[in-house]
């Protein structure tokens, strides 16, 4: 294409240093509909803010969730010429103490082969930087369809912050027979108070073996994805900005919004709803047969 004084736009662009998207963004002159491509620019670069660590196939997943119909490679072509790059990941701050004298647990969650909600529960502890101060966010997730049902954000490592985190699962979940809470070895979960209240609730407890961080690799997996998404965007004043933020980050966000390649692409809220249908319908249809 050439403009009236005999350049191309791809030289101009060229010479302007800016990319296709904002050529036409900001020519007032040009003819609407002119680049192909605009609409799904504008829709890619808005879910890559929303969600800065999507790659291709994600981006792609949330598009056609959307109602488009995209090819994989022209998303990614588009990624490429905009510049829309995932979050580059940052090193982290370990928080586990496992020099304690408290009872370590067998690892129960190595081998388990999960087939529902509410079987096994994972729990992880990491930190979260404020404008002066460092604090500390407990979380558990479901480890089948990797919701977060419990959390806490508190300025100490102290017990009460896992033991706060642990009953708010509680009171969401319908705890099952069976279900497993696996975490790693830290003081914290090994703790009289916290193991006395999973064994109340007759829930089995199992922890990572050592010098082993990939057992509670679900929870790991969430960590990262908070740090990129919430916490690295973020510059939180104080501790009640932080909860705030991060509370929506993980109700009407992560649990609601975020897709997961794990999950058919689906958020986790989306997936346990789904889950929930296809069990009322396999009882319906078994009550059918036991009537017949």
């Amino acid at each position: 294409m050439k403009t009236g004084r005999g350049l191309t736009v791809e030289r101009m662009m060229q010479l302007g240093h800016v990319s296709r998207a904002s050529f036409y963004r900001l020519d007032e002159n040009a003819a609407p509909g002119r680049d192909p491509d605009m609409e799904l620019r504008d829709a890619i670069q808005r879910i890559a803010l929303q969600w800065p660590s999507y790659g291709r196939p994600r981006i792609t997943a949330e598009l056609r969730r959307r109602g488009w119909t995209v090819n994989p490679k022209r998303v990614g072509r588009i990624l490429r010429e905009d510049n829309l790059l995932c979050m580059r990941k940052r090193k982290f701050v370990v928080t586990t103490d496992s020099n304690h004298r408290r009872k370590v647990y067998t690892n129960l969650a190595h081998d388990t082969v999960l087939t529902d909600v509410d079987q096994l529960w994972v729990a992880d502890i990491t930190y979260i930087r404020l404008r002066e101060e460092f604090v500390y966010l407990a979380v558990i997730l479901d480890a089948f369809s990797r919701r977060v049902i419990g959390w806490a954000l508190n300025r100490t490592l102290e017990d009460k912050l896992t033991l706060t985190a642990l009953r708010m699962a509680l009171s969401q979940r319908n705890v099952q027979p069976g279900l497993v809470h696996h975490s790693d070895r830290g003081s914290q979960y090994a703790s009289g108070d916290y193991t006395d209240l999973l064994e109340a609730h007759g829930i089995r407890i199992s922890m990572s073996r050592k010098g082993n961080p990939w057992d509670n690799a679900a929870c790991e997996s969430f960590m990262k994805t908070l740090k990129y998404e919430e916490v690295f965007r973020s510059d939180y004043r104080d501790l009640h900005e932080a909860q705030v933020s991060i509370r929506e980050f993980l109700e009407r966000g992560y649990n609601s919004q975020r897709l997961h390649s794990a999950l058919g692409y689906m958020p986790p809220t989306e997936f346990e709803a789904n889950l929930a249908k296809l069990h009322k319908l396999h009882k319906e249809a078994a009550a059918r047969r036991l009537s017949v």
